[in-house]
Parts: C-alpha cells; structure tokens; sequence
C-alpha cells in the first residue's frame, strides 16, 4: 500500500514555520512522514533558507510521530561519512524506527562551499558508495578502520546506536548507480521521470539487489513529486515561476555553484518548461489524478512539495480533496 508524505523544503520556508506544517500535515493524514531537504544554499535567492537539516530534525521527531528522513544528503564533503553516520545513529536512537538515511551524489550549490575540486559525477558516486560502506560499517558497533580511495578513518566506534541500524535510502537517476543502490542500500529514492526512465531504474535496482542476495521486493522505492497548487491558475503558475523555476531547468543541475546563477537561468523559465515536470495546476481532479499516476506505478512512498507559499492552505486541502480520493491499493 503506497503511503503518501510531505516534503519539508528548508530551502523554501524558516524551520520553525515548518515545525508548524510538518504537525499538520501528519493530523491531515500524510501518513508516510516527512522527506527534509539537506541543503547548506537555497536554489535561488528568493527562496530565501536553508537551515541545517540535522538541528531542524532533532526538533521534528519531537514534534511529530511519523518517519522521516533526509532527501537527501551528501557524504564527502560537507561531512566526511563517519559525521553522517555519526548524527544518523543519533536520530536512530532518538526515534526508534522513524529515523530514514536518504544519501546522493551531491550538488556544487551545496559542496563547493569548502573549496577544493569539485569532481565529474563518476568520482562523485564512487565516493558515495565508499561512503555508504563506511556507514553501514560504523553502524555495526565495531572500532573501524577503514583506506580506501577517498576516505580514511582511524580507530572509529559510535557508541550512541539504534538497536536495528536506520535504513539507507540512495537518490539515483541513472543505471549504474540504480544498480548499485540495489546491492549496497535499502531502498531507492527518485524524482518525476518518464515512466520508461522509472521502469529501467527499478530494474537495474532489483538487478543488483538480487545480486546481493536480498529480496528487492522489500525494498522500499521512494518519490518526491514537486507540484504548484493554488485556488486561482494563475497563481498556481506564478508560484511556481517565482518560487520554484529549478524546476523548470530540464538540464542537469549538479555542478552550478551558486543560487545568483540560477536566478539568472530562471529569467528563460517559460510556463510550458514545467510540462511533465511539475503539476502546475489549480484542479484538485488534475492533482488528484498525477499522484494517483505514480502510486498505480508501484511507489510504496510518495512526497508532496508544493513549490509555493501557501503551505497551510495545501495541506488542509489536500488532507480533505486529495489523499481520501487516492487509489492508495
């Protein structure tokens, strides 16, 4: 049965305004819990936060009783993996059976912040599944110590644990890494894609899953749907030029810098770019019949951001028009 969730976009909104919607949602009835973005810079300017998700998440799992999780993470360079393993176990403890570990390869917006080398997008996921191993290694208990090709740790042991270690969820886009998210994590996480792209990543996750040994049919497959929902049409289009134009960006984004140079690419975002990218719309039946798309699709949970302002009104009317007339299986 797929469960529906809400995605908490520190980039958008002040971490004590979400500590707000976050409840809401939950007493709404978006029953998968709560997908944080993990962003050090907002994507433009207006945007206008970008808390620590990390700080911002001790405060959630107080205030709510559902999962969550980060959507996603880098390890490597803001944080060393050990750090990210450090503060996963932590919200483990804290909140048994609730804390989720969404990991990726990482954006230049976020990374290059500490200077160095930002590396092409192979060395990028070589150092996350190198990461991920040391993870799931000081997730055991055991002192590690770990040489690989990127990443040393000396005589490492975290004491403070869960009893069952938090799952490891990977944002992926291409094959390869699908693969290996199969073999080496607990679930995949994906964004809107052409429903060819999203059967041909499934597969390669199970391909490597089952290579591993483990039955992928108990592996979670995770969506984030980004969407603009407002009474007035025009509005709905508004917000999602004003507040959300990434989404319009059909090109790679990872290795852009700064939020001032997506607010430059914005200026040749046009309403058409966010067809089959973002449900711009103020029909409910519209709304109702995109989530409903990707839930007959399989996913066992999707996360609703809608890109714009008016995140109380979204969620009390989705909580009522919305999710009670989903097809949930």
């Amino acid at each position: 049965m797929t469960r529906i969730g809400y995605a908490a976009m520190l980039e958008q909104f002040h971490p004590t305004d979400l500590l707000d919607y976050c409840p809401a949602a939950e007493d709404a009835g978006f029953s998968a819990g709560f997908m944080v973005s993990e962003h050090f810079h907002p994507w433009t300017p207006q945007q206008g936060q970008s808390a620590f998700a990390w700080a911002f998440m001790g405060a959630l799992g107080t205030r709510t009783t559902l999962p969550f999780g980060t959507g996603v993470a880098c390890p490597g360079f803001r944080y060393h993996p050990a750090v990210i393993a450090h503060a996963a176990a932590t919200l483990g403890a804290m909140f048994p059976g609730r804390f989720w570990l969404g990991l990726g390869a990482g954006e230049a917006l976020n990374e290059h912040v500490i200077g160095g080398v930002w590396p092409e997008i192979g060395v990028r996921s070589a150092m996350l599944f190198e990461s991920i191993e040391i993870i799931n290694k000081l997730f055991t208990g055991a002192v590690i110590r770990h040489r690989g090709e990127h990443f040393a740790l000396e005589s490492a042991k975290l004491y403070t644990r869960p009893e069952v270690p938090v799952p490891i969820y990977v944002a992926t886009a291409g094959p390869v890494n699908a693969k290996r998210t199969g073999k080496f994590a607990d679930g995949m996480i994906t964004v809107g894609a052409a429903d060819e792209k999203i059967g041909m990543l499934w597969q390669k996750f199970e391909e490597g899953a089952r290579e591993a040994g483990k039955d992928p049919a108990g592996k979670p497959k995770i969506l984030q749907i980004h969407l603009s929902w407002a009474p007035d049409p025009d509005v709905a289009m508004d917000n999602a030029l004003r507040e959300w134009p990434n989404g319009g960006m059909a090109f790679p984004k990872q290795d852009i810098k700064n939020p001032e140079d997506f607010a430059a690419m914005a200026k040749l975002v046009r309403p058409e770019h966010f067809v089959n990218r973002c449900e711009v719309s103020s029909d409910l039946a519209a709304q109702t019949e995109n989530i409903q798309h990707y839930v007959d699709m399989g996913f066992d949970e999707i996360y609703l951001h809608n890109v714009g302002r008016n995140q109380a009104e979204f969620i009390e009317v989705f909580g009522r028009e919305v999710l009670p007339n989903l097809r949930l299986g």
